[in-house]
């Protein structure tokens, strides 16, 4: 059994006929309210197909309507979940940050290595055989000051003019 409203709209499409036909219009009360709704119903439609008719595409027209369309919806897709996001990930940032903490280890051990830090220099060792020349100076002298924990050597000279060329270090 159809509803009222399936039989209205089959009465506007003009499907209704015989005995189902005579019986909805003798349901209706005011048929002439019901046939001018029916003409404007009609009227309507055909003003929709006049104006809003789909216009007729060409092969190239076509073929580019359904390549916009298949990017739309491609584009319109969310990403997967497990997809990287960027760059960095926690596995690169791991590898990055490891392989930085032994760059650094190398270059320190590196520029840290040396023979032997309680060894005197070369240097030293020739300043410290060397002796002050009583002819350079009467008041002359020449106080060496050694920080050991520290590896400072400090030479004071005092009442020396200028100091002789032999005493230069290397």
């Amino acid at each position: 059994m159809k509803t009222f409203e399936e039989k209205w709209t089959a009465w506007l499409d003009g499907q209704l006929t015989g005995k189902e036909l005579v019986e909805f219009e003798a349901s209706l009360s005011d048929r002439a309210a019901a046939e001018a709704e029916k003409r404007g119903a009609h009227q309507l439609g055909a003003l929709l197909k006049r104006e809003l008719g789909a216009e007729t595409l060409t092969n190239e027209e076509f073929f580019s309507h359904q390549l916009r369309e298949r990017i739309a919806r491609e584009d319109a897709v969310p990403p997967r979940r497990g997809a990287a996001s960027s760059w960095w990930t926690i596995p690169r940032l791991f590898w990055a940050g490891a392989t930085s903490l032994a760059l650094f280890f190398i270059c320190t051990v590196v520029v840290m290595r040396e023979k032997n830090p309680a060894e005197q220099s070369d240097s030293l060792t020739q300043v410290l055989r060397m002796q002050l020349d009583p002819g350079a100076g009467p008041n002359a002298t020449l106080t060496i000051f050694e920080a050991k924990e520290d590896r400072v050597t400090v030479l004071w000279t005092e009442g020396l003019q200028s100091l002789p060329a032999d005493y230069a270090a290397k």
